[in-house]
Order: structure tokens, then C-alpha cells, then sequence
């Protein structure tokens, strides 16, 4: 026994010397990669157990010496790559493994791969579902709206949302050349109607200014910021427009970080402190005094005129349906 499990220390030893001195080629491509793994004699008859990601080898060389090359040609749409966004930059990332167990015991070995990429100027994450929307405002400013999956990991891939469900809503300027900007939702309302008419019925969510009334008579709140020029309504689905397409219009509003006054502000009503708190500085609360009765505009000087800094932005259609009706809407 003891003799066992000497082999089984020194034979390990041998693969972990192995994997140290592992001969991994990587070559990055516009959107895929080439990656050549050089296998020795012991390890090709495993080769089935080496993966990029959640990826088998797409081919084997084997050599006359008996050597082996295992080789991965893969989009990076395919085996789990993750994008990361970090300053101008635009990464892929995935790890090589070796896994000789069952998928329940960790990798033997891994070995991170990345391919970096300069950010494109005007690259933005893509809003391809129904639920999301992108319009390009004046002063070079472009304003983006969509619908977040509940885990708050990137754009929903579906409009379909069961009735008391949270719909998280995000908005965002890209900013450019601009000095730094605090983006703000100075009226949301929903509609059953792409396009606002005299007569449309609405469902008011923030109003007077930047008042989220949504988190006075429901669920809804804003979420802390992770950069000023981004905004996240998190917000309970409502009963308004059930089963048809409904339609969140926004007035957004890119300003001064420094301008904060009790027309251009984000409010929302805290239910365990009974009062509205301002979301970007919680000791200037006084700000959103005014949420329960009228907060009047009044003109500000400013770097940039008023008109380059508003945008008027439409997210949908969004569907909200009875949670039994969801499942057959979402296959």
C-alpha cells in the first residue's frame, strides 16, 4: 500500500514537471483563436480530457515520435470565452485545463488565456434583444437604455417578464470627449405605444424632476452607481399594460457632476426610513424635499447648452405577463 502510493506521488510529480514546462501556442484572430498544445507520448491517449473552456480539441497531430499536438480553432462566441471591458481595452479570457477526473473534481492544470484588443471608438456593449434601445443625441453624446437580467451580468436576452418579477432598467451616456458627466432620468413613464400621442395612457415611474414615485407606491429603487454616466432603476414589474407591449419613455439628462440641485437630481423613497434620500450624496437628501409637492426647474449656467444635454429615449417593447403565462412565452 504504502508502496502505491509512493508511485502514485512520483508518477504525479511527473505530470506536474510536465505541465510546468507546458508548450502552449496562442495566437489571437479578430474573432477567434488558434491555440497549439504540444502533448508528450504519455498524455496523447488522454487528449480527450484537455479543454479550452467547455471545449475538446477541435483536432490531434500525432507525430512520428509519438508526440502529439493538440489543437484548438474556436470563435470566441464558443466555449465560454468571458469579455472584459477594462479603460480602452477589449479582453477575452478562458483558461486551458486538464481535467483526468470527472467534472465535479477541479483541473489538474490550467492555464489562463487572454487576448487583448484595442476598444473600437465608438464600441459599446451590443443591444441586439427587443427589450433594448440606443439613439444618438446631439453634442456628440449617445445615450443607451436597456433591459438588465435579474443578476445584473449584462443585457436581458429576452422582453418577456413575469408579473412581480424585478426589471432592472439601465441607462447610460457615452460621454467622448466630454468632460465628466452625471447622467440622471428626469421623467420615466410607461405607455402601451412606441410614440407619445395626446391621447396614450400612461404609468408614471419618475416624475417631478428625478423623483422615482415607483419606490413610493411600489417596489423600486435606485441602485448605487458604478460610474456617474450609468444609472439603474431596479424595479418591481407592475400590473400596467399586462399582457401587451409596453414602452418606458425617459427624458435623460447628462450634467454637471457638481450641478446637483432640486431639478436635476435622483430621488427615491426609502419605505424603512420613511423619507426620499438623494442616490449620489445621501447628506443633501434635502434636495428631495420637494418629491411630495412640486420641485420647480430653474435655469443654470452651464459649460454646454441645456438642449445638447437632453435626450428623449425609448426602451421596448417589453412584455409583462402572468407568471404562468411566462413560460410559454419564454421557451
Amino acid at each position: 500500500m504504502v508502496m502505491q502510493l509512493y508511485l502514485g506521488v512520483i508518477i504525479l510529480a511527473v505530470f506536474a514537471a510536465t505541465f510546468v514546462n507546458a508548450d502552449i501556442q496562442v495566437l489571437c484572430e479578430n474573432t477567434s483563436v488558434s491555440i497549439t498544445w504540444r502533448l508528450s507520448k504519455e498524455f496523447v491517449p488522454h487528449a480527450a480530457r484537455f479543454f479550452l473552456g467547455s471545449c475538446m480539441p477541435s483536432h490531434l497531430n500525432i507525430m512520428p515520435t509519438g508526440e502529439g499536438e493538440a489543437l484548438f480553432n474556436y470563435q470566441f462566441a464558443d466555449c465560454k470565452f468571458k469579455k472584459v471591458i477594462k479603460g480602452k481595452h477589449l479582453i477575452f479570457r478562458n483558461k486551458l485545463t486538464y481535467r483526468p477526473y470527472n467534472k465535479s473534481k477541479p483541473p489538474f492544470f490550467v492555464y489562463p488565456i487572454e487576448c487583448l484588443y484595442k476598444r473600437p471608438e465608438r464600441w459599446y456593449p451590443p443591444f441586439l434583444n427587443p427589450g433594448a434601445g440606443v439613439a444618438e443625441g446631439q453634442g456628440s453624446l449617445v445615450f443607451h437604455m436597456a433591459l438588465l437580467n435579474e443578476q445584473l451580468t449584462g443585457v436581458a436576452m429576452k422582453n418577456v417578464i413575469p408579473l412581480g418579477s424585478f426589471m432592472p432598467i439601465w441607462a447610460a451616456v457615452e460621454q467622448k470627449s466630454h468632460q465628466p458627466l452625471l447622467l440622471l432620468m428626469e421623467e420615466c413613464v410607461a405607455a402601451t405605444t412606441p410614440d407619445l400621442q395626446p391621447d396614450s395612457q400612461l404609468y408614471p415611474i419618475i416624475t417631478n424632476n428625478g423623483c422615482l414615485l415607483e419606490s413610493v407606491r411600489g417596489n423600486a429603487v435606485f441602485l448605487p452607481r458604478y460610474h456617474s454616466s450609468a444609472i439603474i432603476v431596479y424595479m418591481q414589474s407592475f400590473k400596467f399594460g399586462l399582457g401587451q407591449e409596453v414602452y418606458i419613455h425617459c427624458n435623460l439628462i447628462a450634467w454637471d457632476l457638481e450641478g446637483l440641485d432640486k431639478s436635476k437630481k435622483a430621488c427615491h423613497y426609502m419605505k424603512q426610513n420613511e423619507r426620499w434620500e438623494l442616490l449620489d450624496d445621501l447628506s443633501r437628501s434635502s434636495l428631495c424635499s420637494c418629491c411630495d409637492s412640486t420641485c420647480k426647474s430653474r435655469s443654470r449656467r452651464g459649460t454646454w447648452k441645456s438642449h445638447s444635454l437632453r435626450h428623449k429615449s425609448v426602451l421596448g417593447p417589453l412584455l409583462i405577463v402572468n407568471p404562468s403565462d411566462s413560460e410559454a412565452l419564454n421557451p
